[in-house]
């Protein structure tokens, strides 16, 4: 039997348990596996104080947007006091001209659950400030920003999109192309079975010996054809199962799993193949960008949030949180790059499996996981695209439609949104498979400004929006850590000056 609240079905929730898995497998993604690619390239100390900084600043914009969410709820609560007073008042006026019995089996079901509590009790116990209503980014840009705030809001989502999109493009048809096409054989059995760093990256060699067809064209059949299956998916409304989450999950984990293991035996078995340099300044944009991306959680957070059962504990949680997610990060990354005597963008392309000539029982199982490993992100980012190219179309729609009038809109129109969301991306990844410089764009650019400047507004605007309406006499019990004004301006004033620097850096 489902519980009920009020006479109505309570909205479905989880533990605190439940809840921390769901944050950490959100942002756990795509954005770790090319973490130790960029790690090798700007030095490991450099790397290790960008990362740890860089998850300190992403924690600090988390509980902005948890302090925004709840001003958006106070208000919203607000509002519905205010128009079960107002409707308490016309009740009573009503009650004074008509019949008193009357009136109030008339007005009953009008005045609803708070008509049974007295107005002193409510305004006693009424909590303004809760995380009981999902409030998505859009809904609280529209809130709390004016139209070039929201307009610039979604434009900037909408960039984040679209670099999604190309990154899991990318990846899954240079996945594809690595699994299939012939590579170099080792020379000794270690190298056989784990691929300790050759590079599978020279495009412009035959992708097998005895064909001509290169490997940059492989990776365009593969492109193409990876975008017409799962592309028209953008045109409908497709829901991942919760089995396929699950499914997903447990991919995940295993594959990630797998990777630091096998590392962690070839650092003990042959020892250190890697020498990373300490410091390179040069891969500062790479680094940036991967780290932004691979903390991302911002977009999603406010669906996570609402069925959470203890919301009071939700500050702990995020912080736990954000401790193991950059401890793995570290652990992951700093085994590759020492494991490995060179590291792919994408690092499951460093287990792709090798052909032997005599294959035992564990070779045969070394072979196994190196195909588990090379199609792991064909598995995962199958089942993410249509959901992000969805989102992506929903968005695009918001901005530039009126969505109370789009039945109205001809095929044409309701087709071309579709169509925006998959060309673009497609374009983009047909002329370059850089995962590294996909990833840098798109975690410096539209990451900054979903993960720190968006943020930053969206608390600032909600604080000033609830002081006019409440006052400053009800606190916020989900207010932010970092109240203060310094660290607003702080948070903005570094994310414009990274910017700057990893453009010029990028560019020079």
């Amino acid at each position: 039997m489902p519980r009920l609240v009020n006479g109505r079905e309570a909205a479905p929730t989880y533990s605190n348990l439940v809840g921390f898995i769901f944050i950490f497998n959100l942002i756990v993604g795509t954005g770790a596996l090319t973490l130790p690619g960029v790690f090798a390239k700007a030095g490991w100390v450099l790397s290790l104080i960008v990362i740890v900084l860089l998850a300190i600043i992403s924690y600090m914009t988390v509980t902005f947007i948890i302090e925004a969410m709840a001003c958006a709820n106070a208000i919203r609560n607000w509002q519905t006091l205010q128009a079960l007073r107002q409707s308490r008042s016309s009740t009573e006026n009503s009650e004074n001209d008509d019949n008193a019995d009357e009136v109030s089996i008339a007005s009953g079901d009008q005045r609803g659950d708070f008509e049974r509590v007295p107005l002193t009790i409510q305004n006693r116990e009424f909590h303004y400030y809760q995380l009981s209503h999902k409030f998505e980014l859009g809904e609280m840009a529209t809130l709390f920003f004016n139209e070039f705030g929201r307009t610039m809001f979604y434009l900037c989502l909408i960039v984040y999109l679209y670099g999604d999109l190309s990154i899991y493009s990318a990846a899954v048809a240079r996945s594809l192309r690595d699994v299939v096409c012939e590579h170099q054989n080792g020379t000794d059995l270690n190298s056989l079975m784990y691929l300790a760093g050759d590079s599978q990256n020279n495009t412009s060699t035959p992708c097998w010996k005895e064909h001509t067809i290169s490997r940059l064209s492989m990776y365009r059949v593969f492109l193409i054809g990876f975008t017409l299956i799962f592309g028209p998916f953008a045109a409908f409304n497709v829901q991942k199962t919760k089995y396929l989450q699950m499914l997903t999950a447990v991919f995940r984990w295993l594959a990630f799993t797998l990777m630091i293991c096998i590392s962690l035996k070839l650092l003990f078995t042959t020892g250190a193949k890697g020498h990373p340099a300490t410091f390179n300044v040069y891969g500062i944009p790479s680094l940036f960008g991967a780290c932004v991306y691979s903390f991302m959680c911002h977009h999603s957070l406010p669906s996570l949030l609402a069925p959470l059962k203890h919301k009071s504990k939700v500050s702990k949680i995020l912080s736990l949180d954000y401790i193991i997610i950059c401890a793995f990060y570290i652990l992951l990354a700093m085994t590759g790059i020492f494991a490995f005597e060179r590291i792919e963008d994408l690092y499951t392309l460093d287990f792709l499996p090798y052909d032997l000539k005599y294959i035992d029982f564990w070779s045969g199982l070394m072979i196994c996981i190196d195909y588990f490993l090379a199609l792991f992100p064909i598995f995962t980012l199958s089942t993410s695209f249509p959901i992000v190219a969805i989102t992506l179309k929903n968005n695009l729609q918001a901005l530039f439609l009126d969505m109370s009038q789009f039945d109205s809109y001809s095929p044409f129109v309701r087709m071309l949104f579709p169509l925006c969301a998959i060309v673009p991306p497609f374009c983009v990844t047909y002329f370059t498979e850089s995962l590294s410089s996909l990833v840098a764009f798109t975690g410096t650019y539209a990451g900054t400004g979903i993960q720190y400047i968006i943020p930053v507004f969206l608390v600032y605007f909600s604080r000033r929006t609830c002081s006019e309406l409440l006052g400053s006499g009800i606190v916020n019990r989900f207010q932010s850590p970092f109240r203060s004004s310094a660290w607003l301006v702080f948070v903005f004033v570094w994310s414009i000056l990274c910017v700057c620097l990893v453009t010029i850096n990028l560019f020079s």
